[in-house]
């Protein structure tokens, strides 16, 4: 059983993904669209792609297209992904979800309303660390699972100016400052993606941008954003608490490993730094460095990478690491690139397995939720100086 797929927007994120879903047995034609036409071709060509729609309207009126695959700007997903659910097409969407509680209420209830697959791509549900801890907590290693701390540290210089400059074209300062708030979902789904809990309650600080040069400037923003870095401490329900960190402007080899993730329970706690990881109880420290470490699957000087700055090039090179467990995956992927510390292969088996057998995905609407919207009442704690505000929860995945 197959679908066929339409790829929305054909940047350098996309085009890693479209391999791996042309690859997969679930999936049969693969097509693209995006804003610049010519970028749409020249990754069809690229990739070997069935073809290209001139439009996103297209691709939606198109009985040639059961699922789309949007890889667009963080701020559109949320719109995007309701005109295709109400298209009557699957959707896969990056992160975030969407950047306003009334778009995700909006996405929950087209999802139930349709019945149609909804999946957030979430890299950090496949971080090494997050899937060692799920499974540590599963088997009650941890004890009573009391706090934890996720963080997300990627300074701008270190390829996020090529990005942005490549995406807004000539006004992408208005853009490049993107509230860190607002991008929550690597560091919170990286702790809820272990922790079987959610996000109650939040007071956050953020920290204003005196970079000066025009990006995370309120006067410049689309946003109205000066903060380059933030906080957040968030409450969960059952009790226990979790920090995040979000952070632009920062002195930290996030080539190297950009999230990282600790956490403590009552009986062992676990703690990842950029080189290190270490499990620890009562009795003293294991090393599970390599444990956590993804294998590159291939150069960060290969051809396919020529247009991604040097700087974000890891991220599409790293393999699996020992923790990840391959068996389910489709053996077409043995041999293509990973990336995100070996989540690729992951979310889009995951994404093909739950269209085709109509089960909910890992990372479904209602779990997109919460690891998108203690993010969006976290800006507005910050921008309250740090007011401790309350965040609604849609509840559970229904059941399938």
């Amino acid at each position: 059983m197959t679908f066929s797929l339409g790829i929305v927007g054909a940047g350098q994120f996309s085009g890693q993904f479209a391999k791996l879903f042309l690859a997969h047995p679930g999936v049969g034609e693969v097509h693209v669209t995006d804003l610049l036409p010519e970028r749409a071709e020249q990754l069809a060509a690229a990739e070997g792609l069935t073809g290209t729609f001139p439009s996103y309207e297209a691709m939606l009126e198109s009985e040639a297209i059961d699922a789309v695959a949007i890889f667009t700007q963080r701020w559109t997903h949320g719109p995007l992904v309701l005109q295709g659910l109400n298209a009557g097409k699957h959707v896969y969407s990056a992160v975030p979800m969407a950047i306003t509680r009334e778009e995700i209420a909006a996405i929950i209830d087209a999802v139930r309303a349709t019945g149609l697959t909804y999946m957030m791509g979430e890299t950090s549900q496949y971080n090494p660390a997050t899937v060692h801890a799920r499974n540590q907590i599963a088997d009650g290693a941890f004890g009573r699972l009391f706090y934890a701390e996720g963080d997300y540290v990627h300074d701008m210089d270190l390829g996020f100016y090529e990005a942005y400059q490549y995406s807004g074209g000539e006004n992408w300062k208005e853009t490049a400052s993107y509230p860190p708030l607002l991008y929550p979902t690597h560091s919170v789904g990286g702790v809820l993606g272990a922790w079987q809990t959610h996000a109650v309650s939040v007071s956050a600080i953020g920290v204003k941008d005196d970079r000066g040069d025009g990006v995370f400037d309120e006067d410049v923003s689309q946003f109205g954003n000066d903060f380059s870095n933030a906080t957040a401490l968030f409450e969960v329900a059952g009790g226990g608490s979790f920090r995040t960190n979000e952070f632009r402007r920062v002195g930290y080899p996030s080539h190297i490993r950009e999230s990282r993730f600790r956490f403590f329970g009552t009986d062992a706690s676990m703690e990842q730094l950029a080189t290190v990881a270490f499990w620890q109880d009562k009795k003293g420290v294991k090393d599970i460095s390599e444990l956590l470490e993804p294998k590159p699957t291939m150069s960060p000087d290969d051809p396919s990478l020529q247009h991604i700055a040097p700087d974000l090039r890891a991220a599409f090179t790293s393999g699996s690491a020992p923790v990840h467990d391959r068996a389910r995956l489709p053996r077409e992927f043995d041999n293509l690139h990973n990336g995100h510390e070996g989540s690729h292969h992951f979310l889009v088996d995951d994404f093909v397995t739950a269209v085709n057998t109509r089960t909910l995905p890992s990372v479904n609407a209602w779990v997109a939720a919460r690891y998108t919207l203690p993010g969006i009442v976290a800006h507005d704690s910050a921008r309250q100086g740090g007011a401790r505000l309350e965040i609604p929860d849609f509840g559970d995945a229904p059941e399938a």
